[in-house]
């Protein structure tokens, strides 16, 4: 069986769907007995570069196209070495595939956010608009099977695409992270980013449906009674409307009259890992994940989590984080950070019972249960 992967998300700095993707790869690269795919080949088709940590095996075989336009890559280069290739599955793990594929198909959904919420979205102009919410919803209805992370994106998808249940499976994604692979220590990224003894954490592209505002304002008034405490913020501004989310953290440290909120737009794999187990604890709220991976990844690597009693976050937190029922409470989002520092005995118990639930989520039974679906579709 030949399987081809549009894999261009595995290029530049690594976000959700590169960082799923990658995973896949690492498992399917040590081809377990239990994936039954001694017979099977993978092609990796390339955008722009060949990452050099992307996993190598004698089964994948890389193909890489130099393009540019993400677009003219997708439904045009992609299509056509697919084809060409005679595929017998084409696997598309971020949203959208070829328009003009005809052949087998298999898609991750992450979530459906585009589609449940436009009005969350301003799109740069009208293509974007037309690739996610048309493209998308095409690809879906093409596939013969749909991966999804979780139940709450399983119904959602049934709810707004229409597509078949039986079409869609659930392949929960894991927050393993090996911290033995860690290079430098917690002083070192401390000290690089100027981050004093505690401190809260926040990693993930900001939007207005993370609440992001409501952290701040809640973190400002833990702030002024607990002064040897900072909360780091990683992640680039994209909310629209804009929240100017630097000018809040500015404001907020010349009124503190210190460095109390500090701000990078991106950390690296091993800085990330470093940072999750040195922070005092992890805050994380959404109104919308189809997932949601760094609260997992947090309570995988031993800080106490703050996240949402919504959607799949809830699904995937269980009781092992404290739950913010109202996002936009910024009192009940203070009582839960003023509660993880003060009282170490719960600090201890979400830390423990964190770390079992993350053990919950493997990434070689995601790509196992990923890997089984293509072999259905194949037989």
């Amino acid at each position: 069986m030949l399987i081809g992967i549009d894999v261009h998300n595995l290029e530049g700095n690594r976000t959700g769907v590169g960082r799923y993707l990658f995973n896949l790869l690492q498992e399917w690269s040590k081809l377990s007995s239990k994936f039954k795919v001694q017979s099977s080949k993978f092609i990796l088709y390339f955008k722009d570069e060949i990452p050099a940590d992307v996993p190598r095996s004698a089964l994948f075989e890389m193909k890489l196209f130099k393009v540019g336009s993400t677009a003219k890559f997708m439904h045009w280069n992609l299509w056509r070495a697919a084809k060409k290739d005679k595929v017998d599955i084409l696997f598309c793990p971020g949203y959208v595939a070829p328009i003009f594929w005809q052949d087998k198909l298999a898609l991750t959904l992450h979530d459906i956010i585009y589609e449940a919420h436009p009005d969350w979205f301003e799109f740069k102009n009208p293509a974007d608009k037309i690739l996610l919410e048309w493209v998308s919803k095409r690809s879906a209805k093409k596939a013969s099977v749909i991966f999804v992370p979780s139940e709450f994106s399983r119904n959602e998808v049934i709810k707004y695409y229409k597509v078949k249940s039986e079409k869609i499976t659930v392949t929960y994604e894991a927050g393993e992270i090996n911290a033995a692979e860690t290079i430098g220590s917690q002083d070192l990224i401390k000290g690089r980013l100027n981050l004093k003894k505690q401190f809260a954490f926040f990693v993930g592209s900001i939007f207005n449906r993370r609440h992001m505002s409501e952290i701040i304002s809640a973190f400002g008034r833990l702030a002024k009674e607990r002064p040897d405490l900072q909360l780091l913020i990683a992640g680039k501004d994209r909310t629209k409307p804009e929240q100017h989310i630097d000018k809040l953290v500015s404001l907020l440290n010349e009124k503190l009259g210190r460095q109390a909120i500090l701000r990078v737009d991106f950390v690296g794999d091993n800085d990330l890992k470093l940072l999750y187990q040195a922070c005092a604890f992890f805050i994380w709220l959404s109104d919308y994940e189809g997932f949601g991976l760094p609260p997992l990844e947090a309570m995988a690597l031993g800080a106490p989590v703050i996240t949402s009693d919504s959607t799949s976050l809830k699904e995937v937190a269980g009781s092992a984080a404290l739950l913010i029922k109202n996002n936009s409470d910024v009192n009940e989002i203070y009582q839960a950070m003023r509660r993880l520092v003060e009282d170490e005995n719960l600090r201890q118990e979400l830390i423990r019972h964190g770390k079992e639930q993350a053990a919950k989520f493997s990434w070689e039974k995601c790509a196992e249960e990923t890997l089984n679906g293509l072999i259905r579709i194949k037989s």
